[in-house]
């Protein structure tokens, strides 16, 4: 009886694109928050209060943050591009397509600062053709796909580089945790054909 009752709760997998979007944007700006928060507070332990207060670290985690946002909206988009290929044979383009505009959409609509505003845009212009490069290989999960957060995850932390020495793969582990999460959540969430019938029909 309980078992059935809990079944009955638990949640179906949506097929809404309405959904997915929401997803898209709220896992993106994790990503980008939980990896570099976590890396910052670690590395200035008990000076967290007085770093976090001080107005250019403040501006440079914020630049970091926004930076790393963008990146990460290309790379959660290239794990929704890997998932749902396989249930869209001969419709790749137009899967492509759809998912390209779902993440234009959620790059427009970040509260970012105008200073952040054109890495935002350049990322929404490059999608179309890194989801198609994307396309011309076998799709990878999220424990090995190429990740462009990583890039500007290191340009931008507000943490000078050679107070990092070492620290590379424990700051790229973390940042390939986290994306093997919202792998997880994808794929308990989502029905996967569905979806993709739904953004390719």
């Amino acid at each position: 009886m309980v078992i059935r009752l809990l079944q009955g709760l638990r949640r179906r997998p949506s097929a809404e694109p309405a959904e997915l979007e929401t997803f898209l944007a709220r896992q993106a700006a994790y990503v980008a928050q939980k990896t570099v928060l976590d890396y910052c507070r670690v590395k200035v332990g008990r000076a967290e209060r007085e770093a976090f207060a001080d107005p250019d670290f403040q501006a440079a985690l914020q630049h970091c943050r926004w930076q790393t946002f963008a990146a990460s909206v290309q790379d959660v988009t290239a794990m929704l591009e890997a998932w749902l290929r396989p249930h869209a044979p001969g419709r790749e383009p137009a899967l492509a397509a759809a998912l390209s505009a779902m993440a234009g959409a959620v790059l427009d609509s970040a509260p970012a600062p105008a200073e952040e505003r054109p890495t935002l845009d350049a990322a929404r212009e490059a999608l179309p053709h890194h989801l198609g490069v994307l396309q011309a290989v076998p799709p990878e999960p999220a424990d090995r796909m190429p990740l462009l957060a990583e890039g500007p995850l290191f340009a931008t932390l507000p943490i000078p580089p050679e107070q990092r020495i070492g620290e590379t793969p424990s700051i790229k582990g973390s940042l390939r945790f986290h994306f093997v999460a919202v792998q997880g959540e994808l794929e308990r969430r989502f029905d996967a054909a569905a979806l993709a019938a739904r953004l390719t029909g």
